[in-house]
């Protein structure tokens, strides 16, 4: 199924309404099991560990989910625009909604 097909379906209004500090309690996402997913399906392209040191990839067109975590009043729902409707150089990778919670819950445990 294509992610507009998903996102259409999911209807993502529960992430709308949600603040990105009330998603943990939520349980809108896995963290754990995002960081998983971000390892084997994103890694090739950004930088996904937490680790202070990963604020920048190779390619310095391409953010590290640290810095994305890090950009001021950043929502679940911005994120989850840039997974459904991707940016031209993103592979089109088929993802459930359930693995898009839990990539966008991975990137805002990423929070400063």
């Amino acid at each position: 199924m294509k992610l507009s097909m998903i996102a259409a379906a999911a209807g993502f209004a529960v992430l709308s309404v949600a603040s990105a500090a009330a998603q943990p309690r939520l349980g809108l996402g896995d963290a754990a099991a995002g960081k998983q997913l971000a390892e084997r399906l994103c890694a090739t392209c950004h930088a996904v560990a937490p680790a202070a040191t990963a604020t920048a990839t190779a390619n310095t067109d391409i953010k590290s989910f640290a810095s994305i975590a890090a950009r001021p009043n950043l929502t679940a729902e911005q994120l989850a625009g840039r997974i459904i409707i991707p940016h031209p150089a993103m592979p089109d990778t088929q993802l459930k909604v359930s693995e898009i919670r839990d990539i966008i819950a991975y990137i805002l445990s990423l929070k400063p």
